[in-house]
Protein backbone atom coordinates (compact mmCIF):
# COMPACT_ATOMS: atom_id res chain seq x y z
CA UNK A 1 0.00 0.00 0.00
CA UNK A 2 1.37 3.40 -0.93
CA UNK A 3 1.33 5.94 1.42
CA UNK A 4 -0.70 8.97 0.44
CA UNK A 5 -1.28 12.66 1.66
CA UNK A 6 -3.93 15.62 1.10
CA UNK A 7 -1.95 18.79 2.42
CA UNK A 8 0.85 20.02 4.76
CA UNK A 9 0.89 23.30 6.43
CA UNK A 10 3.25 25.54 8.11
CA UNK A 11 2.32 27.55 11.41
CA UNK A 12 3.59 30.53 10.90
CA UNK A 13 4.59 32.67 14.16
CA UNK A 14 3.00 36.63 14.70
CA UNK A 15 4.11 38.60 17.22
CA UNK A 16 1.37 41.26 16.05
CA UNK A 17 -1.61 38.62 15.39
CA UNK A 18 -4.02 41.46 14.29
CA UNK A 19 -1.12 43.05 12.27
CA UNK A 20 -0.01 39.68 10.60
CA UNK A 21 -3.61 39.13 9.69
CA UNK A 22 -4.30 42.85 7.79
CA UNK A 23 -0.48 42.19 5.64
CA UNK A 24 -1.66 38.74 4.63
CA UNK A 25 -4.77 40.07 3.47
CA UNK A 26 -3.29 42.90 1.78
CA UNK A 27 -0.67 40.61 0.26
CA UNK A 28 -3.56 38.76 -1.18
CA UNK A 29 -4.02 35.72 1.26
CA UNK A 30 -8.09 34.70 2.50
CA UNK A 31 -8.76 34.82 5.95
CA UNK A 32 -10.77 31.19 5.74
CA UNK A 33 -10.92 30.65 9.55
CA UNK A 34 -9.97 32.49 12.64
CA UNK A 35 -9.84 32.61 16.11
CA UNK A 36 -8.06 34.42 19.03
CA UNK A 37 -4.80 32.29 18.65
CA UNK A 38 -5.10 30.95 15.38
CA UNK A 39 -6.08 31.78 11.93
CA UNK A 40 -5.85 29.48 8.42
CA UNK A 41 -5.13 31.86 5.76
CA UNK A 42 -5.05 30.79 1.85
CA UNK A 43 -4.49 31.42 -1.81
CA UNK A 44 -4.86 29.02 -4.28
CA UNK A 45 -4.16 25.86 -3.33
CA UNK A 46 -1.02 27.13 -0.94
CA UNK A 47 -1.70 27.66 2.65
CA UNK A 48 -0.75 27.78 5.81
CA UNK A 49 -1.35 28.57 9.70
CA UNK A 50 -1.00 31.90 10.99
CA UNK A 51 -0.40 31.73 15.19
CA UNK A 52 0.01 34.00 18.09
CA UNK A 53 3.04 33.16 19.11
CA UNK A 54 6.50 34.86 18.97
CA UNK A 55 9.86 33.63 19.96
CA UNK A 56 12.39 36.40 17.98
CA UNK A 57 15.13 33.59 17.70
CA UNK A 58 12.41 31.45 15.84
CA UNK A 59 10.62 33.70 13.55
CA UNK A 60 14.47 35.11 12.56
CA UNK A 61 15.30 31.94 10.64
CA UNK A 62 11.40 31.29 9.85
CA UNK A 63 11.43 31.14 6.01
CA UNK A 64 8.34 30.81 3.76
CA UNK A 65 8.56 29.96 -0.12
CA UNK A 66 6.02 30.21 -2.45
CA UNK A 67 5.77 28.87 -6.52
CA UNK A 68 3.68 31.26 -8.51
CA UNK A 69 2.81 31.38 -12.01
CA UNK A 70 4.06 34.72 -12.61
CA UNK A 71 5.90 36.41 -10.28
CA UNK A 72 6.01 39.65 -11.52
CA UNK A 73 2.30 40.05 -11.15
CA UNK A 74 2.74 39.44 -7.27
CA UNK A 75 5.44 42.33 -7.42
CA UNK A 76 3.72 44.55 -8.72
CA UNK A 77 0.43 43.65 -6.20
CA UNK A 78 3.23 44.34 -3.82
CA UNK A 79 4.26 47.64 -4.92
CA UNK A 80 0.77 48.63 -5.50
CA UNK A 81 -0.64 48.08 -2.11
CA UNK A 82 2.79 49.71 -0.86
CA UNK A 83 3.26 47.08 1.49
CA UNK A 84 6.65 47.81 2.48
CA UNK A 85 6.00 51.18 3.65
CA UNK A 86 2.80 50.42 4.83
CA UNK A 87 3.91 47.29 7.09
CA UNK A 88 7.85 49.42 7.66
CA UNK A 89 8.95 45.47 5.88
CA UNK A 90 11.19 44.64 3.63
CA UNK A 91 10.76 43.92 0.23
CA UNK A 92 13.27 43.41 -2.68
CA UNK A 93 12.47 43.00 -6.18
CA UNK A 94 12.43 40.29 -8.55
CA UNK A 95 16.11 38.73 -9.42
CA UNK A 96 16.96 35.55 -11.33
CA UNK A 97 18.43 33.34 -9.13
CA UNK A 98 20.87 30.38 -10.47
CA UNK A 99 18.96 27.35 -8.84
CA UNK A 100 16.26 27.92 -11.97
CA UNK A 101 13.88 30.40 -9.87
CA UNK A 102 12.87 34.39 -10.26
CA UNK A 103 11.74 35.33 -6.87
CA UNK A 104 11.88 38.10 -4.78
CA UNK A 105 12.16 38.37 -1.15
CA UNK A 106 9.38 39.85 1.35
CA UNK A 107 9.36 39.77 4.79
CA UNK A 108 6.25 40.43 7.05
CA UNK A 109 5.59 42.10 9.76
CA UNK A 110 6.61 40.07 12.72
CA UNK A 111 10.46 39.38 10.66
CA UNK A 112 9.31 35.94 8.82
CA UNK A 113 11.37 35.91 5.09
CA UNK A 114 8.80 35.02 2.04
CA UNK A 115 10.78 34.26 -1.11
CA UNK A 116 7.37 34.00 -3.97
CA UNK A 117 8.68 33.12 -7.09
CA UNK A 118 8.56 31.07 -10.22
CA UNK A 119 10.55 28.04 -11.92
CA UNK A 120 12.81 29.47 -14.88
CA UNK A 121 12.38 28.21 -18.62
CA UNK A 122 14.71 25.23 -19.08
Amino acid sequence: MALESIEIKAFVPAKDFELSKRFYADLGFTIAWSSDDMAYLHVGKCSFMLQRFHVQEHTDNFMMHMLVPDVDAWWRHVVDQDLAKRYGVRALPPEDRSWGIRDFVLNDPSGVLWRIGQELPG
